[in-house]
Parts: C-alpha cells; sequence; structure tokens
C-alpha cells in the first residue's frame, strides 16, 4: 500500500514553524520522505519552506555527485536545496558513529541558519528491525526500545522520523509510481557493515516480531519514565548550584524498578554522563544507600547523610579550559560560552570564597565540593565568578545525559529534571 501524506504528517506541529527541513542522500527512503513531505506542504495554508538538505561525508568519491543527482531534482521541482560537507580530518577509527554525529550536526546547523526547528529523516519500518535485531543481540536495555519517533537535539532542534511504520517496498513504489529513481548506497550491500548482514539475515517473520518487540520496549521505557520522573519530583531537590538532596525515602520507595531508573538518571545528571549507568553497578549503589553507604557513579558522587542523599560531580577529570568543550557542551552538562579575555574552568579552591548562599543547614563539605566542580569564568589566574552568569539564557537547557540527544521516550523523565534544577523549559513533542 502506497503512502499517504495526510496520515503521515497530520498531527505534526507545523504552525510553529517558519521553515523545516528534509534530510536527503537520494536514496530511495530519503526522496520518498522529501516528495510526500512536499505533496503534503502543497495543501496547507501558510506552510513552513521546505529545504532539502544533503550531507556529504566526503568518504566516497560518488557523494558529490549524488548531491548534486538530489539538487537538481529538487530544482525540478522548486524545492530549496543544500549540501552540506564535512570537512576535516577524519578519525582513524569510530568512522560510522563519527560520520552519524557529524550528520546530525550539519543537519542542526542547516536548520538553524534557515530559521528551521523542524529536521526529517526518512527512517524505515525496515530500519527499526534491524536496529530492533541489532540492539537485542547486545542486550542493551532501554535501548531495545528502538528508533525514537522523535528526538531534540541541543534542546532545540527536532529530528522527526515520520516513516516508521512504512517499509521500503511501499515507499519505492510510491517513488516508480511517479516516474523517479533514486540512487542506491554501494554500502548497504557491503557485509563489512553489521546492519547490512543483519538485514540479510532477517525473514519477514522475523523483522515483524523484532518490531513488535520493539514497541513493546518502547511502551515499557515510557511508563518507566513517567514513574521515575514522579520519583523525582517527589523527593529530589536542588539545594545549591550542582549539589542535589534526595529523600531517603527514595530508596524505600515500594516501585524499586522506578527508583533504580531514578538514581541512574539523577547520577547521569550530577555527573553529566553521555549514558545513563547500567543497571547491575546501580542496582548495587541503590542496595549500598539503603544499608548506609556512599558510592560514586556516572561521575557523580552520592553520598548519604543523616538529613538526606546528596549528589555532586566528583572532583576527579574536570575539564581545565574551553578546549575541554564537547559538542557545545562544558564537561557535558553546561552549555556555557566565555566573554573575550574570559575563559571557563571548574571553581576548584576559589570555591571557598565564593560559595553561593544557601540554607546553613547544609554541610559545608558537601556545599564545597559540589561549587569545586562548577563551571566559573577566569581571567588568567583569578576566579571572576560563575560561568553560568556570562550570558544571558546560558546554562541548563535539557539536563544530562540527554542534553545533547533527547529521545522522545524519555521526556517525561527530561521534564523531571528540568524542574529539579530550576528550568521553565515545557517541552513539546513536534
Amino acid at each position: 500500500m502506497q503512502p499517504d501524506p495526510r496520515q503521515i504528517f497530520d498531527g505534526i506541529a507545523f504552525s510553529r514553524q517558519t521553515g523545516v527541513i528534509a534530510a536527503v542522500s537520494g536514496g530511495g527512503d530519503s526522496l520518498a520522505l522529501l516528495l510526500l513531505l512536499k505533496e503534503f506542504l502543497d495543501l496547507q495554508a501558510g506552510a513552513p519552506a521546505l529545504t532539502a538538505v544533503t550531507v556529504d561525508h566526503a568518504l566516497r568519491a560518488e557523494a558529490a555527485e549524488e548531491a548534486r543527482f538530489v539538487a537538481a531534482l529538487c530544482a525540478s521541482r522548486g524545492i530549496a536545496h543544500r549540501t552540506m560537507v564535512w570537512r576535516g580530518e577524519k578519525p582513524a577509527t569510530g568512522i560510522a558513529a563519527a560520520a552519524r554525529s557529524a550528520r546530525l550536526s550539519l543537519l542542526a546547523q542547516a536548520a538553524r541558519e534557515a530559521g528551521a526547528g523542524l529536521v526529517f529523516t526518512g527512517h524505515t519500518r525496515d530500519d527499526q528491525a534491524e536496529t530492533a535485531a541489532m540492539r537485542a543481540g547486545r542486550g542493551t536495555g532501554l535501548g531495545s526500545a528502538g528508533i525514537a519517533p522523535a528526538s531534540l537535539y541541543d534542546g532545540a532542534i527536532w529530528f522527526v522520523r515520520p516513516l516508521l511504520s512504512h517499509g521500503r517496498a511501499d515507499l519505492r513504489s510510491y517513488l516508480a509510481s511517479r516516474n523517479v529513481r533514486w540512487i542506491d548506497d554501494p554500502t548497504n550491500d557491503d557485509t563489512a557493515y553489521e546492519r547490512v548482514r543483519v538485514r540479510r539475515s532477517l525473514t519477514a517473520e522475523m523483522a515483524a516480531s523484532r518490531i513488535m518487540e520493539a514497541e513493546t520496549a518502547a511502551a515499557g521505557r515510557i511508563a518507566l519514565g513517567a514513574r521515575a520522573a514522579h520519583l523525582i519530583s517527589d523527593h529530589a531537590r536542588c539545594m545549591a548550584p550542582g549539589l542535589y538532596r534526595v529523600d531517603p525515602a527514595f530508596v524505600e520507595d515500594a516501585d524499586a524498578e522506578a527508583a533504580l531508573y531514578a538514581l541512574r538518571v539523577l547520577t547521569a545528571m550530577a555527573g553529566g554522563a553521555l549514558h545513563l549507568p547500567s543497571e547491575e553497578p546501580s542496582a548495587r549503589v541503590l542496595a549500598g544507600l539503603r544499608a548506609g553507604v556512599c558510592a560514586t557513579l556516572s561521575r557523580a558522587v552520592i553520598d548519604r547523610r543523616a538529613s538526606g542523599i546528596y549528589l555532586h560531580r566528583e572532583r576527579r577529570n574536570l575539564p581545565t579550559g574551553n578546549e575541554a568543550m564537547w559538542e557545545g557542551l562544558w564537561d557535558r552538562r553546561y552549555r556555557l560560552s566565555a566573554p573575550e579575555g574570559l575563559h571557563i574552568a571548574p571553581f576548584g579552591a576559589a570555591a571557598r570564597d565564593l560559595l553561593p548562599e544557601a540554607n546553613p543547614t547544609l554541610p559545608q563539605d558537601l556545599l564545597f565540593a559540589a561549587q569545586f566542580a562548577e563551571p566559573a569564568l577566569w581571567r588568567g589566574d583569578v576566579c571572576i565568578g560563575p560561568a553560568r552568569m556570562a550570558v544571558p539564557g546560558n546554562g541548563i537547557g535539557v539536563p544530562a545525559p540527554w542534553a545533547h540527544l533527547l529521545p522522545s521516550f524519555d521526556i517525561d523523565v527530561a521534564h523531571a529534571l528540568i524542574r529539579l534544577v530550576g528550568g521553565k523549559t515545557v517541552l513539546k513533542l513536534p
């Protein structure tokens, strides 16, 4: 059955957008996405401007010609087009992951420059089955939910995948009915890649089973996140910059599964981790907290005192300067920029003289330890003050571990973290 653009795109909040981006490689999936999106927008009054963006990773000689092919097709249909090239030295290892990261970054750059808050990508039902199969083989826990329908990039741009319920065959049938040809990337037949091997091994029955498993896991992940969000909202408070207190009742909660997940989320946030800590070490920490034992997890110190359980960033391996920015994040926790002539580094020992005003009943050693690891503005060897005041609106948007990329599965628990750190943002699904 051929895809219906009204069914695919109805319900997406286009009215909040002045522009939208379609990521188009020239393959069948992304070309179908582009033309379906164009059909839909053409029927809408006051529709946002559509721009097709092709990312050339500069890894294959054919990539530039493929980008020109897409540009020509777009020109013939009155669609704006732009090619973004991944420039600079490429890593010697981990090239696939680096290329994915570069693609997201370049698409987000194109979206910002076009004033677009939505980037559409052509992930399909087949991609979902393959991803679910690969993750099931690795036993990735929450990752078994598969590809999220949408993900928020840098707290600002939604990457939307509206074709997850449509198969490649139907999309190619749609293109053929409109006499549109597409380009087949030769890497899609290279068995050196895990995805290609998995694709060839999946029967139709196996693919359907994997998709059902992913849908069940996604529903479970959303429900677990909602339960963990309630626990965080009920039991956790920010006591000072970088210092969080959790009521001891949290670790004794009857919903042990949600308490464990909430602990993983809180430690990842406090420590600025890229991912949640694994379940097994997290379960050991939770059991230890019930027995009054302190611990470290995901770069966070978890310190149980008579007045509560406190979390803060540990003092080891802190960044020492602006060169430590990762994807625009300082210490993977804060979005910061330093005025000219200043740099960003931890308070360190200077925290003793610049502790923030706080509840005097707070343990002063914990207050110092948290402030020690917070970002400060420095002029040479002189500490000026907190870095988060450098630029209005600077600081935390979506906290770690989702500061860079937030899957829509996790929006409820991310909201709980935003409230915890004092943010006012209400995330809206696209």
